[in-house]
This record gives structure tokens, sequence and C-alpha cells, in this order.
């Protein structure tokens, strides 16, 4: 009977994996069941993942490709490896020579000097094991960093909505976890059985030359154990995919839970969170189990062939003794040849196990390493020197930009924008305004080129944005953003994020001019400041004006303010206004924002609604007709006069 998500969450309590909190228990029960059911998942076979596991993709094809530039230090490796094999092979002939021929005769001057012999050949063969191991540790972390390296920077092209959907964690879970897992699979799927096979015929030869008989015999043992073992581990590859899968989900909402710490705590809803990560944790582990559970059948299969083996070999051996068929030495050798033979074949079977939970990790990174970058170069795309660059001053890089029927619709298909038509001249600022979900983002983004347009086209003097290379045109860029983003580090490390070479004093001169100077100088330790994940331990108007100060840095042509000055407070937008007039000459600008009086001076006001221009002109061509334009300001200069009033709501 399938557990419900609650049932799972009692029983896991009582086991002691979380602690009770029978209060918060009672004061969230309702919500959680809600929330715990639609985490909640079969712990059987994953739906789905018998047919994906048929499928047929080429990902060792593409792996075993991706190592070509290694082949020459696998080779080196393996090599190593079989000469270790092969030394291996003389211990249990020089034991069968010993006993055989050494003790009988009791010549104790030839069994010292076979002594030193294999003394000296395990000193020789341990060397050459160590030498393989460093080798394969040091093409591992090649790989490992290669491989990570390379996953990271197609990460950083993927387009928004394709990162989106991988989430926080998922993309951590791929870059750590999926390449640590993919990098074993030299070890795993390459060293372990190719020098198993070689050890495999080796130990046969020597098994056939030593009794033919006892050979043949102990052989017939493998092929059962070996087709079980194989049946169990078939059934663990959609298992561990499955789990790689929850495990991603689970890092995606930590990251979600504890980036949003504050709204958590603010609803009381930290019993209901650790109500659902625990369900969460208790599907994965009970899915875990069920790998281990086949796992623990393949290990119970070899501790049943082991002991058959060596009975086989006493109880038929000591026939063949008795019946002169068969020396003692002869019976020892064989003994200790078979549990080399054992070795390999459950090396073999035990990497084929190891192999499937890292088939799973190379499915997920192969299939992010096959997703089309974002916006990749057209053919012929031309750099901005030819493209947008004018005989002239510095300032006129930006003449024109010119936005004919464009329209856009999000992967989802819904519709953003439909038929916008702008003609921007270069060093104008034109203000975008309209309702939550009009497109004024979407606009920007547009222009940004994080989207393209489904239809229409955008124009740099002429130029189609697409038909420009896009790292030479991002460098004309500069953004603030609504939701402001800070890295963890120092006050002038954000600043300097635009301008990787910039100097203290540019830093310093961006800063007075986002007039972020002030508060910076009254740190204890200035533009060294500390300021924790996200711009956690600034204000939000402080955290504002260093992302403006990072954008005043960049010095860019085409500057996108988006809320640029909306958690400001209104004496801090004041000193903003001030100093964005000045950032704002010769620059084309587009700003975002809700407060009207802010886009009073734009060279063109265009008002959205429904993804659609309902109107342009500068402030005083729309308040003297009847627009939208009119409308809005009128009922923000009411809520203001509204807002100086007491506040008889309270009431």
């Amino acid at each position: 009977m399938i557990q419900t998500s609650k049932q799972r969450y009692r029983e896991f309590r009582r086991v002691g994996f979380v602690e009770d909190d029978a209060g918060a228990q009672a004061a969230n029960a309702q919500t959680a069941a809600a929330t715990s059911a639609q985490s909640a998942t079969p712990i059987n076979h994953p739906r789905g993942a018998k047919q994906r596991s048929n499928t047929k993709k080429p990902y060792l094809r593409e792996y075993i490709a991706w190592l070509r530039p290694f082949f020459g230090s696998l080779a080196i490796v393996f090599l190593l490896a079989v000469l270790t094999g092969l030394l291996s092979l003389l211990m249990p002939r020089a034991t069968m020579y010993i006993i055989d021929d050494v003790l009988p005769n009791k010549n104790a001057a030839l069994l010292h000097r076979v002594g030193a012999a294999l003394l000296a050949i395990v000193v020789v063969q341990q060397s050459l094991d160590w030498l393989r191991n460093w080798r394969m540790a040091t093409l591992n972390s090649r790989v490992l960093f290669r491989l990570r390296l390379r996953l990271f920077r197609h990460l950083l092209r993927l387009a928004l909505h394709e990162l989106s959907q991988m989430k926080t964690g998922g993309i951590v879970t791929r870059l750590m976890s999926d390449i640590d897992s993919v990098t074993g699979l030299l070890q795993m799927a390459v060293i372990t059985p190719g020098v198993a096979l070689v050890k495999i015929v080796m130990v046969l030869a020597m098994l056939l030359w030593i009794n033919w008989q006892m050979a043949v015999a102990a052989i017939l043992l493998l092929p059962p154990i070996v087709v079980l073992n194989l049946f169990s581990i078939r059934r663990i590859r959609p298992i561990y995919r499955s789990l790689r899968r929850d495990r991603s989900e689970i890092d995606g909402r930590l990251v979600e839970t504890f980036g949003g710490i504050r709204v958590v705590r603010a609803f009381r809803r930290e019993a209901a969170e650790a109500r659902r990560f625990a369900v969460a944790n208790h599907t994965a582990i009970r899915k875990g189990l069920l790998a281990r559970a086949y796992e623990a059948l393949v290990g119970a299969g070899w501790g049943l062939l082991i002991p058959l083996c060596s009975l086989l070999v006493i109880w038929l051996g000591g026939t063949l003794v008795l019946m002169d068929k068969a020396t003692l030495g002869g019976v020892m050798a064989f003994q200790m040849y078979l549990m080399m033979l054992l070795m390999p074949v459950s090396s073999i079977v035990q990497s084929y196990g190891d192999t499937q939970q890292a088939l799973a990790a190379m499915e997920r990174l192969f299939d992010t390493l096959r997703r089309p970058v974002d916006k990749p170069d057209r053919p012929g795309a031309i750099d901005l020197p030819s493209a947008a660059r004018l005989p002239g001053a510095r300032s006129h890089l930006v003449q024109r930009l010119e936005i004919e029927n464009v329209t856009f619709a999000y992967p989802s298909g819904q519709t953003a924008l439909s038929e916008i038509n702008l003609d921007v001249r270069g060093g104008w600022t034109v203000a975008l305004v309209g309702s939550s979900g009009a497109g004024k983002t979407t606009l920007t983004n547009l222009v940004a080129r994080f989207y393209d347009p489904v239809a229409g086209s955008i124009r740099l003097n002429g130029v189609d944005l697409r038909d420009i290379k896009l790292a030479s045109y991002r460098q004309l860029l500069g953004f603030v953003q609504q939701d402001v983003f800070l890295f963890d580090g120092t006050i002038a490390e954000n600043i300097a994020y635009a301008r990787k070479h910039a100097t203290r004093d540019e830093i310093e001169a961006a800063a007075r001019r986002a007039n972020a100077h002030e508060f910076v100088a009254s740190f204890a330790r200035g533009y060294d400041t500390p300021i924790g994940e996200r711009g956690v331990r600034l204000s939000g108007g402080q955290a504002q004006r260093i992302s403006i100060a990072r954008a005043i840095l960049a010095d860019p042509r085409i500057l996108i303010l988006d809320e640029a000055t909306s958690n400001l407070d209104t004496e801090s937008e004041q000193l903003i206004q001030a100093s964005m007039r000045e950032l704002l000459t010769d620059r084309t600008t587009f700003v975002i924002a809700h407060r009207l009086s802010t886009v009073a001076h734009a060279d063109l006001i265009v008002v959205l609604e429904d993804g659609r221009i309902m109107e342009t002109g500068t402030h005083e061509e729309l308040l003297a007709r009847d627009s939208r334009y009119r409308v809005m300001v009128e009922r923000q200069q009411r809520a203001m006069r509204e807002a100086t009033e007491p506040a008889s709501w309270f009431a």
C-alpha cells in the first residue's frame, strides 16, 4: 500500500528523523497536507523510467568522443594496470612450484631465492599500482576540471527560460555531483572492465593449464550468478535517475527556502517547510533503499558463489589428488587463481552497477550540453565598430534605435507584446509607463537582447540586432534592475563588477555620482566593507545606489533603468534624480517607473497596456490631450495628496 505523504512524515518522525512540534503541526496541518500531497510520489520505479531507459541515445559515444584528447593518458593507465595484473599471476604459480618441487626436496636455498624473488615482485607490483592510481587521479582531476568548466560556460549561455526551469539547486547538482559521477566513468566503465577482461583471459588460461576438468566445473557456476546480478542491476539505473531528479528538486527548494527565509518566518512557515523537506527526503531515501536492496541482492549472489567455488575446489581437487591426477600445489594454485578470476568478474558486475548511477548523471549532463545556447551569432554577424560606430564623437555611437512591428511571446505561449513600433533617436530618454504586466520590462529585455522578437525587428543604426555579435552589442548596455542583485563581496568589488580593471578613484567617482559615497564613507572599512550574500548588510536604498554606481562605472551607451528609484525614500530619490540628469546626457536610456514624476523630463513617454502601445509623446503633449497618461498622472497626484492627510483607515 502506498502511504500518503502525511503518513510518511508521521512514520519518519516516529523513528527519529524529524523532531516533533505538536503546536506548529496543529497550526499548519491543513496547509502542510496540501503542500506535502503535491510533493509526494510513489516509491516504486518512476513512471516512464523504463521507457526512457530503453531509448538508445549515444551518450557513451559522446562521452568517449569528448575523452579523445585524454586517450594517451588512458593508454598509460591501462598499460600500468595490465602490468600489475600480470605480476599478480606469478604468486599462485610460485606457490605451486614451492609446494610441489621445493618443499618435497627440502631445498632451503632455493626456497629463500624464490621468496626473495616474490618479495621483489610484490614491491614492483605495488609501485606500479601506486603509479597507476596517481596517474588515474591526475587524469580524473583534468577531466573533472575541463568538463565542469565546459558545463559552466554552457550554462552561462543558455536561454533564460531554460535556466529558470532548472532552478538554482538543479544547476548546482549538475555542476557538482553529476560531474563527479560522470568523471568516475573513466574508472568504472573504461579502466576497471578493460583490465578485468584482460585478467580474466589470462587467469582462465592458467586454470585450464593446471586442470581443465576443475576449470570447466568452476566456470559453469559463473553464468547463473552473473545473470541474476545483471537482472537486478538493470533495475537500479531508473531508480538512480529518478533519485537524482528528486535530489535536484530538493536542492532547488532548499535554495528557495533559505533565500526567502524572511518570508518563511514572517508567515510562520518553518514547520510546514520542515515537513515538506522531510517528506521529500523520505521519498528520496526510500528510493535509495530500493536501489540498495537490489545491490544487496548482487552482494548475496557473490556471497553464495565464493563458498561454492571454494567447496568445489576442495572436493573435486582433493578427489583428483587422491587419484594422483593432480598435485597438492596445483590445487592450491587453482584455488588462488579461481579467487583471482572471481575478483575481475565481480569488478565488471560491480562496475556495471556503479556505472548505472554515473549513466543517469551522464544523461542529465549531456542533455544539458545538447540544449542550444541562447541566441548564437548568425553567420556573418558583425562587430559593433562596423555596425554602430559613426564618424565623429563617441557620444554618437548610438544614432538611432528602431523597433518595427515587434511581437513577442514567451515559450509558454503567452503573448507579451504585439506590434510595437518605436523610433528612438540617440541620446533620448524613453519612459515606459503602464500598469503591472503591460509589457514594460519585456520591451527592455528585447532591447537588451535577453530575448529576440518572434516577429518584427529591432535595428541599431539601421542594422538588425541579430546581425550584430551579441557580445559586441552587450558592451553598449548598462542595467539598473528593479530587483537589485549584489554579489557576496565588498562594496568596491560590486561597483567594479561593471569594469574589471577599474581603479579605486574611478570606483569612488561612480559612487559619488550615484550619491553613494557618503554612506559608504560612514562604514569603518569604507569601500572594503563586505556586504554579504545579495547585499543583505545594506538597506534597500543603499543597495539600489550601489547598483546605480555600477551602471555609471560601466559608462554604457544604452542604459536601462528598471524601477531604478523605486526602493528609495524621497530624499534619496531626489539625490539620484540630480545625478541621473548628468548620467543620461548623450546616452540612449529606457526608464521604467511607476512614479510618473520621475519621467516628466523624458524625451518620449510610451504608454503600454496589455502588450500594446496606447499612446506616445512628451509629458506636456500627453497632458494636453485627453490621454491615459493624463489619467494616470491625475490619479497619482490625488493619491499623493491623500497620503499627506491623516490615515483615517486606521480607525
